[in-house]
């Protein structure tokens, strides 16, 4: 049977995909460039070819027909893969690969690190960006993302790094001003940084219950980077992860006055185009990053705990 593609041109293939996924033939000769009278005749003589409409022509747009509809998703994800794989192709394993973050993951854990990857991969330049912000990597200039969740984003894929843990947190000058703490009972009545509710799942990891105004926090930040600079400035108990602030607590500038280690569901990722797996920088990082996490002990302790 001859291939019904060697009929069919690219160009027809392309512009069809655009004006589906735009839901007009205006807005797609702007994004690709050439006239509009050129989008709606390249339209026409594929519809010709397959001897079926692709779209219903409306006054200010199209819609798909149901044989449009089930052309576009397949040419919507022929056309990603196909990008994906002409970049990987050009841009080889130079330039700059461009990373966002939650600001604690970004600061505390991954930039000790990055000197190792810079240093094997010497032709890529990092820019490491930090954000609260859940960034759509399908839109904006990012190449991937570390955050926190569970792990399922659509249109991603993504591998797990650590899990989300958090224990309490405080100077040991903060611990000896205020007496020390005998039980993490007490810490319901020390002045306390972050949120009512992760103080809650920590209390109770602990075995306490407290459910008066005393379980308020004094502070709360939008971020746990803030929330232990904070508790660093003496300010308070703070809860942050024992795996983001190890150096921290191996040189004596944080304390854990308790052994009590909470878990808050999910984990901290790393996610990027599910068609973009195969481009080098990107895979150079992703298995970079992955093999520090596989070495990490805190990692590996709290991971099966």
């Amino acid at each position: 049977m001859p291939d019904i593609l060697a009929t069919l041109p690219l160009s027809a293939i392309r512009i069809f995909e655009a004006a589906a996924r735009l839901k007009s033939f205006t807005r797609a000769a702007d994004e690709l460039g050439v006239s509009q009278a050129a989008v709606s005749w390249q339209v026409k003589a594929l519809e010709q070819r397959l001897d079926q409409l692709l779209f219903v022509r409306r006054p200010r747009e199209v819609d798909l027909t149901p044989a449009g509809e089930r052309l576009s998703r397949a040419a919507t994800e022929a056309m990603a893969i196909l990008r994906a794989a002409v970049s990987d192709l050009v841009e080889a394993e130079e330039g700059v690969l461009s990373i966002t973050t939650v600001q604690s993951l970004g600061a505390q854990w991954l930039a000790p690190r990055l000197g190792g990857f810079q240093v094997a991969h010497p032709r890529i330049a990092v820019r490491l960006e930090t954000s609260s912000r859940v960034v759509d990597l399908t839109r904006e200039t990012y190449d991937l993302a570390l955050r926190g969740g569970q792990g399922h984003w659509p249109g991603l894929e993504s591998h797990y790094l650590a899990p989300s843990i958090q224990t309490a947190l405080c100077t040991p000058a903060f611990l000896a001003r205020i007496g020390g703490l005998a039980t993490p009972a007490d810490l319901v009545d020390a002045p306390r940084i972050g949120s009512a509710a992760e103080w809650a799942t920590w209390f109770d990891a602990a075995g306490v219950a407290p459910c008066d105004d005393r379980a308020v926090p004094r502070l709360m930040a939008d971020a746990q980077a803030l929330e232990v600079a904070s508790a660093l400035a003496e300010q308070g108990v703070a809860l942050g992860s024992p795996i983001f602030y190890a150096q921290d607590l191996a040189q004596g500038r944080l304390v854990a006055p308790f052994d009590v280690v909470a878990h808050y569901g999910g984990g901290y990722w790393i996610t990027y185009p599910a068609e973009r797996r195969r481009v080098r920088k990107i895979a150079a990082f992703r298995d970079w990053i992955l093999a520090q996490a596989a070495a990490d002990p805190l990692i590996a302790r709290h991971r099966t705990s």
